[in-house]
Order: structure tokens, then C-alpha cells, then sequence
């Protein structure tokens, strides 16, 4: 997914390798790439407690990242998430609006959301009627 993505954008990548020894808890994180005097963005699914994607910024930080910034899906944030989120290094945390985020917004501002509600909706509307839905994938509507 990561060259797929840094193809298309026509960018450099680099990933962190994360190793568990059992559910939700990560036993090691490796850097694999050069991201030295560059900006960093982490891509993830989700992030509920922010332990991981915090921990991954450091490294980025101590590797020679310039500014990094968390792009993700669904930014659950619960426990100690929105005190990680302050005290870390990034830039800014970016989440779709899959769950709401005005209450959270309000105590940390490196909390940024993006409207997915149109590109949701088309694809309910594509799937009811039996149209392609991997056509978003290229055509975003606004």
C-alpha cells in the first residue's frame, strides 16, 4: 500500500515496521527509509489511544524528520490519546469525520478533520445502483 500510494503522489516513502508480541501492544518499532531534512507523514487506519502513532513520531523526530504530520481514518482517541497528541512532535493529526471530533478539537488543536460525508454518500448511491465504486478511487467528488 505504501509504494502504491507514494507512486501516485509521485513522492519518496519511507515505513515504520511494527513488531507485537501480543494484541495492542507494540514490542519494536523500526524505521526503514531516509527521512532526514524531510516532512513525514504517518498514514494509519486508526488511532484510539495514540501510544503508537506518538511513539512513531519520535522516531521520525530522531531520524531528521523536519515536521511531521498523522493522517487517519478513524481517530478514536480515548484514555490518555488527546494528552499524547499535545505533548508529541506533530504538526498536525488529521482524521476523517467517521466520529465526530468538535469535542476533542477543542483540547487539542493539532486535531484537523476532513468531510468524507460526499464521497460516503456517492458510494451508497453507486452501490444501490449497481454502478462502480472503485471509480472513487480516482474521481473524488467535492
Amino acid at each position: 500500500r505504501v509504494t502504491s500510494i507514494a507512486d501516485r503522489l509521485n513522492v519518496e516513502f519511507a515505513l515504520i515496521h511494527k513488531e507485537r508480541k501480543k494484541a495492542n501492544e507494540v514490542d519494536r518499532m523500526v524505521l526503514v527509509g531516509d527521512v532526514k531534512d524531510r516532512v513525514a507523514i504517518l498514514v494509519d487506519d486508526m488511532a484510539d489511544t495514540c501510544g503508537t502513532i506518538c511513539h512513531a513520531a519520535e522516531k521520525l523526530v530522531s531520524a531528521g524528520a523536519t515536521k511531521v504530520y498523522a493522517i487517519l481514518t478513524h481517530g478514536i482517541f480515548s484514555g490518555p490519546a488527546i494528552s499524547r497528541i499535545n505533548n508529541a512532535s506533530f504538526e498536525a493529526v488529521v482524521v476523517t469525520n467517521t466520529i465526530p471530533q468538535e469535542e476533542k478539537m477543542k483540547h487539542c488543536p493539532k486535531i484537523q478533520f476532513i468531510d468524507i460525508s460526499m464521497i460516503l454518500a456517492e458510494a451508497i448511491r453507486r452501490t444501490h445502483n449497481g454502478e462502480s465504486v472503485s471509480y472513487l478511487f480516482s474521481h473524488v467528488p467535492l
